[in-house]
């Protein structure tokens, strides 16, 4: 990447931490939660509030602002260098939708970065660019009527191959809300280490703090943050009460429901998030054996355990299909949380959608079979596998199932719904079923959001037979 010139402070811009990590995410398969993360640590509430809000609009946006761009340009945005095409998405997002950004505001500041990073040839383009956008606006969208897929494509920036597939699978008006949620900003989510503190501790600890919190009404573990200084939550973090995740991802752990004393394969753990959720859950007593392939990932994953007093973690090089191989039949419980398209967590990571492609589901299936397949033999009589995916695409959800189903007769699909830590309203309980979200008003990749996905996971149990779908 390009060295970055020093302000006239000596520290980077709010928008130059922004455009660095458009840059990386573009650039190097880097996600965006990760590096928002990372950049946010030693910066107060609104420098983090204002990247956050400049990457992910961006991201979110970017079909929208990248035809735009393109009505003003007389070649190619892509191009351009990518420094001075993020740079240009970074001031189209904020001409377009934040109102409250004075538009001079919005093209000073981007002539100001590509004057950093390039020369003076490209701060004209931008200047130029960027003030015709600001003078005239986008081009018209779409008729709806004449091209109902487009328009959402364009409307809600969605890859066109994308939306296609949802209007053929939801109808239009369940395809917009699909995609209208994918662009909401999702909440912060804690999850409540219960072996050092209760929900109602922590909640009062974050409060004392000045922080807008409020418990899941859906997960006795899990605690949402509307705002507030970040230091404290930090401070819970660092002495083990608590862990950063989202409630969908929460919620698998349900569905999983281990016992303490049992015996607990997760077989693609890192970074462990549902590992050390399941040793909570397990009140620190069994075995639980966390399998991945990167040997850097089991190091961090180790020290999570060592932060939230989890003892009963053993971290195993492993690729997962070896899994039967390596631990015959000793399983309580099978947890495989598989590498996917991730298009059922577009809220936390819009750039997915830019990256996957149609063909990548398929690529994906087959490994997805490959891992259910590799741990089949590790699980007892009786055992229970729990597969979880972030994704609500067929080739991902229902086809991997009915692939490994036939594959292996002995297991036995169980309806997931009394596992569910929610109620469902009549009708709903096909809805979940299918892996469609059910309820209203909740927030984040899994847990019921009008018209948004949940992580999709599918319950087995090695008895032979189906238990009631009640």
């Amino acid at each position: 990447m390009k060295t970055w010139k020093s302000d006239a402070m000596g520290e980077r811009s709010s928008r130059k931490v922004a455009l660095e990590i458009l840059t990386r995410v573009e650039e190097g398969a880097a996600y965006s939660n990760i590096l928002l993360q990372k950049a946010g640590e030693h910066l107060d509430e609104e420098e983090r509030g204002l990247i956050s809000e400049l990457v992910l609009g961006t991201l979110r946006h970017r079909l929208r602002v990248d035809r735009a761009l393109g009505h003003f340009l007389h070649y190619p945005l892509e191009s351009l260098p990518p420094l001075i095409r993020s740079i240009l998405r970074l001031g189209a997002y904020q001409l377009l939708f934040l109102s409250r950004i004075p538009k001079a505001v919005a093209v000073s500041t981007s002539v100001e970065l590509a004057k950093q990073v390039g020369h003076a040839g490209t701060a004209s383009l931008v200047n130029a660019v960027l003030r015709r956008l600001g003078t005239e606006g986008e081009p018209p969208l779409p008729r709806e009527e004449e091209d109902p897929a487009g328009y959402l494509s364009i409307a809600y920036s969605h890859p066109s191959w994308l939306v296609r597939r949802w209007v053929e699978r939801f109808g239009w008006e369940g395809a917009r809300a699909l995609c209208e949620a994918n662009n909401q900003v999702p909440p912060t989510c804690l999850r409540v280490n219960s072996l050092r503190a209760t929900r109602e501790e922590v909640l009062s600890r974050l409060r004392e703090a000045g922080v807008h919190v409020e418990p899941s009404p859906f997960l006795v573990e899990a605690v949402r943050i509307h705002g507030g200084p970040v230091e404290e939550r930090q401070r819970l973090f660092e002495e083990g009460l608590v862990s950063f995740q989202d409630e969908g991802a929460m919620a698998v752990v349900h569905a999983l429901n281990p016992s303490p004393g049992w015996v607990v394969i997760d077989a693609c753990a890192a970074p462990g998030g549902k590992t050390t959720h399941i040793g909570e859950w397990m009140r620190n007593q069994g075995r639980i054996l966390a399998l991945d392939i990167h040997p850097g990932k089991l190091q961090a994953l180790s020290r999570h355990c060592a932060r939230l007093g989890i003892e009963i973690v053993e971290a195993h090089h492993l690729d997962a299909r070896e899994t039967g191989k390596r631990f015959p039949g000793i399983a309580d419980g099978v947890l495989v949380d598989a590498p996917c398209s991730g298009l059922g967590v577009v809220r936390r990571r819009p750039e997915v959608k830019w990256r996957v492609q149609p063909e990548d589901l398929q690529e994906l299936q087959k490994l997805q079979v490959e891992l259910l397949g590799g741990v089949a033999d590790a699980l007892k009589p009786g055992g229970v596998l729990v597969y979880s995916v972030c994704t609500l695409e067929r080739e991902e959800t229902e086809e991997v199932i009915q692939i490994f189903l036939r594959r292996f007769p002995r297991f036995s699909p169980t309806d997931l719904t009394p596992y569910l830590p929610f109620p469902l309203q009549d009708g709903q309980r096909e809805m979940a079923r299918s892996g469609w979200p059910a309820g209203d008003g909740t927030a984040g990749d899994g847990l019921p959001l009008s018209a948004h996905p949940w992580d999709r996971w599918v319950l087995h149990r090695q008895d032979g037979s189906e238990l009631s779908t009640g």
